[in-house]
């Protein structure tokens, strides 16, 4: 269901909607600004060095827990940001003043709703990719590939990033990906991750524990992705068996 040809639905309560614009939505849009601003800067600094805030590139963060996100189905009719909340409330009072209340990432409930933390049961990897600056797309169809061939032992997410929805929509069919496809409307879930270029991808053991990232074109190759996975699935059954 790819919704263009129905209206868009509102957003189920926690994903915020995009439609009328407020204070908070003049900020999302600062916030979306500053962000590519910070995405241009970690790209560059990525190439420069291998220390920094970059996603996969710091092994000592390995182990460290994913954090927990939800976003509408690229394909679906649900408008709304990412909803990237850690807990139940804005404020530290306690208990919660009603007003500061509101619905962590993985409580929020609704139809085209993708939550991270429904994939946590199987290794996860998260795609995250763009169309500006670069070409991502190649990468994105080695990504697709390698879902479909390990997709009965591995959960996979494709994650666009702030692209215009319709062209998002109308990349998908047209490559026909059948890899799930989120929607990143602001970059709030590629800021939560530090995303500083495309392609990117999280890997995670069970539970949602990273276990390391894959930075640049190099990496996502059909062959080297695998490579990767297959590592992922070995030391996910190592960790399993140790577990027992």
């Amino acid at each position: 269901m790819d919704g263009s040809d129905s209206p868009e639905r509102r957003p189920p309560r926690g994903l915020a909607s995009r439609d009328s614009p407020s204070p908070s939505r003049r900020y999302s849009v600062f916030v979306g600004l500053a962000f590519v601003a910070l995405a241009i800067f970690a790209l560059v600094n990525s190439l420069q060095t291998d220390e920094g805030g970059l996603l996969g590139v710091d092994p000592a963060e390995d182990g460290s827990p994913l954090p927990p996100f939800s976003v509408p189905e690229a394909l679906g009719p649900l408008a709304g940001d990412a909803n990237v909340f850690q807990d139940d409330c804005e404020s530290s009072a306690n208990p919660c003043p009603e007003e500061s209340r509101r619905t962590p990432a993985c409580e929020v409930e609704g139809e085209d709703v993708i939550r991270v933390c429904d994939l946590f049961g199987r290794p996860l990897v998260i795609s995250f990719w763009f169309t500006r600056g670069g070409d991502c797309l190649p990468s994105q169809d080695a990504f697709d590939e390698v879902a479909e061939r390990y997709g009965d032992r591995v959960n996979f997410l494709s994650l666009n990033v702030r692209d215009d929805r319709e062209e998002v929509r109308e990349i998908v069919r047209d490559r026909g990906w059948e890899v799930p496809v989120g929607y990143d409307a602001d970059g709030a879930v590629a800021n939560l991750y530090r995303v500083g270029g495309c392609p990117t991808a999280a890997l995670a053991y069970p539970g949602g524990i990273l276990a390391g990232g894959v930075v640049g074109e190099e990496g996502f190759t059909a062959e080297r992705l695998g490579e990767r996975i297959d590592a992922l699935i070995a030391e996910s059954r190592r960790r399993e068996t140790a577990d027992r």
